[in-house]
């Protein structure tokens, strides 16, 4: 049967969007399928500038965000470590990126979506809406298309060379590809999360900045979406769902109050009446990833690939930037450039590293934390790590992550870890000494790791690529073409 299409993406999220977007504009012929219709409420309001200067601006929508009056982020401030008081880090990191892409948004997320889907339309992306997706159509091992429901409730099929699943964390489509998800236990956590209509900021020029707070139970984000709005939500051990199912909204509030720094700042201010901010909702056991990320025909990108936990903000650039990478090896299949097989192997390997390093950071941060009292944070050391966890990552990651290739067991882990957080917490302790010319988290290496895709997106999109070549993710020798949007064969 001659394919229909020469992509179907299922789900219109930043993950999507920015797939479906990067192959159309190559000239293909896509298809997006989306079963809600937009604008919707998601969370994970936070970004980083790679998703706002890096791939926004690679799929020519930069210029929209900016003009959307979202907050302006400059970085982060948190109350996390040994110093009792909130210290902030900037985005400011490297000189080889001017001051206006050292920034970010927080932003509502139902506008922000929307913004990037209909940018998809823009470029010639067919896309409807309503229309949830039930099942992969496979022949001979490959998938060739979906089976979806219209608008109009219609059973429909559509075929394609390729589908991309980017259908989130309820995905139905991910178990074609790597099995079953691997679950993280150390970051077997559980989210309860709302919103109230207004609340104080902090002192300028930090008055954007997230805000996160780590307490007895867990840590807190306070998210500044507008003058009249604020994101808040309790990141708690699983322990405490009994009393989250048993009255969510009592148990945020009650984790609010026993934060103090967070509490302080929303002293007399109401929760949100605004739908859909009028409600507190709840995640659980959210972090995992796939032991494989694509199949013949059919890649898997965003929540439906993997997550990890929000401290560092990192959902929608883990999001965008896997589907990114899957576009490229779509676009080169498809013109003849690279091989399936290879184009979509860098692809994973690209895709684990960064899976990886924001693993590994967050490792090294939640061990500096050092709340040794409170339940949750004793059970938050590098030395607490499950053994069986330790292995999944080092297959996972197989030392790429790392940077170091002799880090490929669980027994070399542990002390590489406890190397990494010793070194996070040094460079956070010279950061709250006093003003330093150069940033002092640059200096360590899970820092420098976890930020160096978000730069080399940033520079791809400013000076047509990395300013420092760091090569091919799987050693296939390819490299990114001019635009960002394909695989080059070097």
């Amino acid at each position: 049967m001659t394919p229909e299409y020469d992509l179907v993406v299922v789900g219109g999220g930043p993950a999507g969007s920015t797939a479906a977007t990067a192959v159309a504009m190559r000239g293909h012929r896509v298809l997006l399928l989306e079963r809600d219709t937009f604008p919707r409420y998601q969370i994970g309001e936070s970004l980083l500038p790679a998703t706002v200067h890096g791939v926004c601006r690679l799929l020519g929508v930069a210029d929209e965000v900016a003009q959307a009056g979202f907050t302006l982020k400059r970085g982060g401030t948190l109350r996390w470590g040994r110093d009792p008081q909130p210290w902030q880090f900037s985005f400011s990191m490297t000189p080889r990126l001017p001051e206006p892409t050292a920034t970010a948004f927080q932003v509502e997320r139902s506008r922000f979506d929307a913004i990037l889907l209909r940018n998809a339309r823009r470029v010639g992306v067919e896309v409807r809406e309503n229309s949830p997706v039930r099942r992969a159509l496979t022949e001979g091992g490959r998938v060739h298309g979906v089976e979806y429901t219209d608008a109009d409730g219609t059973t429909r099929t559509a075929h394609a060379r390729f589908v991309i699943d980017a259908s989130g964390n309820t995905s139905r489509l991910h178990g074609r590809v790597g099995g079953a998800r691997v679950y993280s236990d150390f970051f077997r956590n559980l989210a309860v999360f709302g919103y109230y209509a207004g609340g104080r900021r902090l002192p300028e020029p930090n008055s954007g900045n997230i805000f996160c707070a780590a307490f007895d139970a867990g840590w807190i984000w306070y998210i500044p979406l507008r003058d009249d709005l604020t994101s808040v939500g309790a990141v708690i051990a699983p322990e405490h769902y009994a009393a989250v199912q048993h009255d969510a909204r009592a148990a945020w509030q009650d984790m609010i109050k026993a934060c103090p720094e967070v509490d302080r700042l929303l002293t007399d201010v109401p929760v949100a009446s605004e739908p859909p901010y009028d409600q507190v909702r709840v995640r659980k056991d959210y972090s995992y990833w796939k032991n494989s990320l694509w199949t013949p025909g059919m890649a898997l990108v965003g929540d439906a690939a993997c997550f990890v936990d929000p401290v560092l903000s990192s959902g929608v650039h883990l999001a965008t930037y896997g589907a990114l990478l899957a576009a490229r090896a779509v676009n080169s299949a498809l013109d003849g450039s690279v091989s399936e097989e290879r184009g979509f192997a860098e692809f994973e390997a690209r895709y684990r590293r960064e899976y990886g390093v924001f693993y590994e950071f967050l490792i090294a941060f939640y061990d500096m934390e050092r709340n040794d009292r409170s339940y949750f944070w004793s059970a938050k050391k590098v030395t607490r790590v499950d053994l069986d966890e330790a292995a999944a990552f080092a297959e996972l990651a197989g030392g790429v992550a790392s940077g170091d290739t002799a880090v490929g067991v669980p027994a070399d882990l542990g002390a590489h870890w406890s190397a990494a957080a010793a070194e996070l917490d040094g460079a956070v302790g010279k950061l709250t000494a006093g003003d330093h010319r150069v940033n002092p988290l640059l200096s360590t290496r899970v820092v420098a790791e976890t930020f160096r895709t978000g730069n080399d997106l940033q520079e791809q999109a400013l000076y047509g690529g990395p300013l420092d070549d760091p090569g091919p993710a799987a050693g296939s020798g390819l490299a990114v073409t001019t635009d960002g949007l394909a695989w080059a064969a070097s």
